[in-house]
């Protein structure tokens, strides 16, 4: 059973694409999802929160070149998993091995319910279909 408490941040200038990304998440019982539109917005809400975020999705294309992704993730307590997608033309240096289980880079353009899957049973240890594709109407 999913840990219904978990809270995800989900970043994408597409609210379209914002929205997709939500659905595969409550298709897996997570609903305590926040939408944003852009990364000061993410940087806000990281910052500024209470509460830790278990998870960020972000699009790649939000940060541009200036801003290190993988460099801020590693290094925050306020974040405790993240998953950079559409990181094909990102030219960021390598995440250590021991980074690797809190952040992790995907080069498709978004993310699909299998990928959201496996990311799952790293974030949310406690999920019984650890390993294998659930198949969802």
């Amino acid at each position: 059973m999913p840990n219904k408490a978990l809270r995800i941040l989900i970043a994408d200038e597409q609210h379209f694409q914002r929205l997709r990304i939500e659905r595969l998440f409550n298709r897996l019982d997570y609903y305590r999802v926040a939408p944003v539109q852009d990364l000061a917005e993410l940087l806000t809400l990281v910052d500024y929160g209470s509460e830790p975020f278990d998870l960020v999705v972000i699009n790649a294309s939000l940060a541009g070149e200036a801003f290190d992704l993988p460099g801020f993730f590693l290094d925050n307590p306020q974040v405790h998993h993240a998953l950079i997608y559409d990181g094909e033309q990102m030219k960021w240096p390598s995440i250590p091995a021991c980074g690797q289980q809190k952040v992790q880079v995907s080069l498709a353009a978004l993310p699909d319910l299998a990928c959201i899957q496996r990311l799952m049973t790293a974030v949310d240890p406690r999920l019984p279909f650890v390993g294998t594709v659930i198949s969802v109407r």
